[in-house]
Formats: C-alpha cells, sequence, structure tokens
C-alpha cells in the first residue's frame, strides 16, 4: 500500500480483468427456533483485534434485538469488551487457560451455563474454536480456508470461506448463516463515564486548539518506527498546522520511546501521563489526530471517530489496517508470522517522516474542503 492510501471498507487486493474469481459456495442457512437466540463471540486476544471484531455483536444486536449475546475473551483485552452495549454477558478466562486441563473443565463449566444456541469464532485458532465446542452451541460458525488455523476447522459444524481480506469485514462474513449480509459497520466502543471527565479535564489543561497523539509502541519490534521519526513529524505538525503532539505509552519501554519522541520535538510535543486503556481511548477520543504503529490503540483511535494515520511494515493494512482510515506502508517484512515478528524494523525505517507529513497534509486538505463546503 502506498503512502498515504486510505484502507478502504473491502476488496483490498486489486484483480486483473481477466483473472477469474471463484467464489466459494454459500455457507448452510441456520433455522433458529425462537426469536430470542443466544449467541457466543469467541475473540480471545489480542486487543486491536478484539476492536475489529466489535462490530459483529452490534450486527448481531441490530438483526436479532431479543437476543442474548456473551463474549469470550482473555483477560488483557476483557476491558475494550466490557460494558459493550450489545454485550450481555462476559466471560473472561486466564491467558493460556486451554493447556490446563483444571482451566478447561472450569471454562466449560461457565459456558454451559450460558445455554448459547449458535457460536461464533471470529479468531480462527485452537483455542477460540475450543471454546465454542465447550459451550455446547447447537450451530458452532467457523472459517474455511487459511483463515481457518491450527485445530479451529474440527471444532465448527459450519464454515464460512470468507471473501475480504480486513478482519472486521471477513468476521462480518460469519454471520452471513444468520441472514446477516453487508450491515453497517459500527464499534460503540464502551468508554466509562470518569475516564471521558479526566480526558476533557486533562485536555483542557493543553493551550493548543489541535491536538494530535502520537503512538511509538508496539508488541513486536518490527513493528515500530524510530522514535526521532514522531519528534520530526511532530515538529511538522506544530510549525505547518499548529499542534501540539501528546506522546503516549504503555509499558516502561515505550515510555522511554514516548520521552524520545518529546526529546527531539523541538518543544512540538509533550509526554502523556500514564493512562490505561479506558482512559487512553477517551484521550484519543478528544484527540483531532492520532498517528501509530499497527498495534491496539490505532484501533481505538478508528473506533472513538479520531482521524487516524496507521504505519506498517512487518503487516498487511489489507489485513488489519484502520478501517477506512490512512495508512502508510512503503516496504513489507516477508515470511511467516513469526518471521515477521523476530525481524528488525527495517520495512518500518522505508517510511519517512516527508511519507507521513504528505499523510497529514491530506487530511488537512480534506478538512479544509469540509469546511468550505
Amino acid at each position: 500500500m502506498s503512502s498515504g492510501e486510505k484502507t478502504p471498507k473491502s476488496g483490498f487486493q486489486k484483480r486483473s480483468k481477466t483473472q477469474r474469481v471463484v467464489q466459494p459456495p454459500p455457507p448452510t442457512p441456520i433455522e433458529l427456533s425462537t426469536p430470542s437466540p443466544r449467541f457466543l463471540i469467541s475473540r480471545m486476544s489480542a486487543i486491536g483485534d478484539t476492536i475489529l471484531t466489535l462490530p459483529v455483536a452490534c450486527a448481531l444486536r441490530d438483526r436479532f434485538p431479543e437476543s442474548n449475546i456473551s463474549w469470550i475473551v482473555e483477560e488483557k483485552s476483557a476491558p475494550v469488551v466490557r460494558r459493550h452495549p450489545a454485550v450481555d454477558d462476559l466471560i473472561v478466562l486466564p491467558r493460556g487457560w486451554f493447556t490446563s486441563p483444571s482451566r478447561i473443565r472450569d471454562a466449560r463449566r461457565q459456558l454451559r451455563e450460558l445455554h448459547c444456541d449458535v457460536s461464533i469464532d471470529c479468531q480462527g485458532m485452537t483455542k477460540s474454536s475450543l471454546a465454542c465446542y465447550l459451550s455446547g452451541a447447537k450451530h458452532r460458525i467457523g472459517y474455511a480456508g487459511k483463515h481457518a488455523r491450527e485445530l479451529s476447522r474440527w471444532f465448527s459444524n459450519i464454515q464460512v470461506n470468507p471473501v475480504f481480506h480486513h478482519l472486521t469485514d471477513r468476521s462480518l462474513e460469519l454471520l452471513i448463516p444468520l441472514g446477516i449480509h453487508s450491515p453497517s459497520v459500527r464499534w460503540d466502543l464502551p468508554i466509562e463515564g470518569p475516564a471521558q471527565v479526566w480526558a476533557r479535564r486533562y485536555r483542557n489543561t493543553i493551550p493548543s486548539s489541535r491536538i494530535a497523539i502520537l503512538n511509538p509502541g508496539a508488541t513486536w519490534h518490527s513493528k515500530r518506527w524510530l522514535p526521532e521519526r514522531f519528534g520530526a513529524t511532530a515538529r511538522y505538525l506544530y510549525d505547518r498546522y499548529g499542534y501540539t503532539s501528546i506522546a503516549v505509552w504503555g509499558t516502561s519501554f515505550d515510555r522511554a520511546m514516548a520521552s524520545d519522541i518529546v526529546a527531539t520535538s523541538n518543544g512540538a510535543a509533550i509526554l502523556a501521563p500514564e493512562t490505561d486503556l479506558q482512559h487512553l481511548a477517551a484521550l484519543i477520543q478528544t484527540a483531532d489526530l492520532f498517528i501509530s504503529n499497527d498495534t491496539g490503540p490505532l484501533h481505538m483511535a478508528v473506533a472513538v471517530g479520531t482521524k487516524t494515520i496507521g504505519l506498517y511494515g512487518a503487516t498487511k493494512p489489507g489485513d488489519s489496517g484502520p478501517y477506512g482510515q490512512t495508512a502508510i506502508q512503503v516496504a513489507y517484512e516477508s515470511g511467516s508470522a513469526r518471521q515477521r515478528r523476530n525481524a528488525s524494523n527495517a520495512a518500518m525505517c522505508a517510511i519517512g517522516v516527508e511519507h507521513v507529513c504528505q499523510a497529514v497534509d491530506e487530511i488537512e486538505h480534506q478538512r479544509q474542503m469540509l469546511v468550505a463546503a
């Protein structure tokens, strides 16, 4: 994906006019015997992927307003689902729960108490599909094809071979057996009131009329852009458009990188206070722009409606880009997921400050056009 190109809703890979597209057979429709069915969504991790799956719960609620919707998730991602308006019950499991017989039995007990009619495995891995199987749901929807990873295909009895590439779009395709086709994409990310009050108060302490949030963190080194380039971008934002940038962080290592951004920004950036996921989401919601590596807060920014620029090297924005927003990728680390995880950040280093500044200019131009209209 070239510099500044938007991540569209679907159809990320262009096909030639002569290329024949083989459509997978349609999945078997599910006949529900009640107007208030009980659903289970299985998406364990990671934070960003969990956010990208939230539209599944929204689409189920819109189509089946009287249904009961449960979600099973691991501890780290639970805060982005907890108190979601479309989710009735949340089952939170510890990481590695499926490697312990006693924890498997405990998970089965909790899941059976839900009395689910339909389970939906949105992750396509052994642990997520096993949870669906343990629930005792009669109808267990999962992926076919390359997205049915590990042992997941053995635990589902209704399989969907998705056409779209993006995680959000292909997750929504799992709802086709329920008669849900091309639903509108809505996130409804839950943010608690106290966190929003804190974010507004913190925002009011910054005299600038425009705020950009810069996020240098990532779980893989191969996903990290250089802090000094974030710093240079902060200087451009300040000099050209009057932005004050806030460098956010989650871990101690992230804090060191955020501090480097501040140190190289010539006073254009400040260090954010420590935040949890709720307060970070509330803070992002107050911002005018969010620039980030491919990590959970990037998708959080999209979900709260903040203009977003995602930076990509070891992953493809066509698969998990900022939905409907801007993604920049100049080079790609090829290889398996493990190889890409352990790679250097050379592909990220191919992204220059000029690429990001060009994307900023395009966003600001669009804003000016909207004001003029």
